[in-house]
């Protein structure tokens, strides 16, 4: 909490010193108008303070700058006129100076009110997401474990990224995926599709048949009552993977989702599935039947789980981030070191703005082989 208050104080403390700017240029303007031939009035180029203040600062500043843009045209005024009280174009210079303060105010006060309520959404949205995707354990039997989540900065939503894990008796179960769509209905879904998930890993036998009630887990819930989705609309992409503690091939059930990635000695390799199976969810149209793929998982290795959002980063040119090319050469073992530099790496490829969630998982064995 500290740290955040610091970071919130941060922008305050830049605003402040940057009102050094307009202040200066009411003190310039005037006394280079006060000292210039009377037929030259410069004058009109108070009102560029109050109107860049909105810039950096919040309406008590605007206000502030405008009062004194307002007391320097008064006192040009005065200073220029000593006869009378104030010229009819000094009078209408004050009041134009006040009429743009005065709105100027008003833009801020609500700027900074539509801010206030955009942060709380983003906030609110945030603290769920972490409910519904908590991280990951860091060690799971025989494995160590790192995920990351990236929420996208184009606007507050939930995201419908996903991923869990499961400790069954022979072994550890994953699953990675991501509900088409976003918000409320993507975050139910993908919340509906863990609790299925959680619930199921530890009773199904068999991979397959895991992936078969999950599959009818997401379809019963489109026929409940007050649903609005229909089959082929609403889906999850997802890899469903099973890791055994006493053998090094990774058994995979792959729906849809990109495929995981082995790192090793610095060469990833991408294990496409040979038997893929529609998204879950769609099993009333496609009746598929679930095969089971299975790759070598050594120790040493690096096993890398992620949604799209990763491989669909683009930066300013609209370039995909290539994300193969991008950890060839990558030697690091360590879960949690490699989702650092990844992390590192991805926002400096989109300019540190994604426009969807992106999230991974890297998974490593022990030193001690499991076959």
């Amino acid at each position: 909490m500290p740290q955040r208050r610091e970071g919130l104080r941060r922008p305050v403390r830049a605003g402040r010193a940057l009102l050094v700017i307009p202040i200066a240029w009411i003190v310039a303007v005037s006394v280079v108008d006060l000292v210039a031939p009377p037929d030259i009035h410069l004058g009109p180029l108070l009102v560029a303070a109050p109107a860049i203040t909105p810039l950096f600062g919040g309406p008590w500043s605007v206000g502030l700058v405008s009062a004194l843009a307002v007391i320097a045209q008064t006192i040009i005024g005065l200073v220029r006129d000593p006869g009378e009280m104030l010229s009819s174009n000094h009078q209408a210079q004050i009041i134009a100076l006040v009429l743009v303060g005065a709105s100027l105010v008003i833009f801020c006060v609500f700027r900074e009110r539509r801010a206030k309520e955009l942060a709380q959404v983003r906030y609110v949205s945030e603290a769920a997401q972490r409910v519904v995707l908590p991280p990951l354990p860091k060690a799971l039997g025989s494995l160590r474990v790192a995920s990351l989540y990236l929420a996208a900065e184009a606007e507050a939503q939930i995201g419908g990224d996903l991923y869990a894990a499961a400790r069954t008796t022979s072994g550890t179960r994953l699953i990675v995926g991501d509900v088409r769509g976003k918000g409320l209905t993507a975050a139910n879904d993908a919340a509906l599709l863990l609790g299925a998930f959680r619930v199921a890993a530890h009773r199904q036998a068999s991979l397959d048949e895991l992936v078969n009630y999950l599959d009818r887990s997401v379809c019963w819930d489109l026929m409940e009552p007050g649903e609005t989705g229909c089959y082929g609309e609403t889906f999850i992409t997802a890899n469903i993977l099973d890791i055994p503690d006493q053998d090094s091939r990774v058994q995979m059930v792959a729906c849809g989702h990109p495929p995981p990635i082995v790192l090793r000695n610095g060469r990833p390799t991408t294990m496409d599935a040979l038997h893929p199976a529609p998204p879950l969810g769609l099993g009333e149209l496609a009746h598929p039947r679930y095969h089971v793929d299975s790759f070598q998982f050594e120790p040493g290795d690096l096993l890398l789980l992620y949604t799209d959002g990763v491989t669909e980063a683009r930066d300013s040119t609209g370039t995909f981030y290539p994300l193969t090319e991008r950890i060839t050469g990558w030697t690091e073992n360590d879960p949690d070191a490699f989702l650092v530099r990844f992390r590192r790496d991805l926002l400096h490829h989109v300019g540190g703005h994604l426009n969807d969630d992106a999230a991974m998982i890297a998974i490593a064995g022990t030193s001690t082989p499991r076959a």
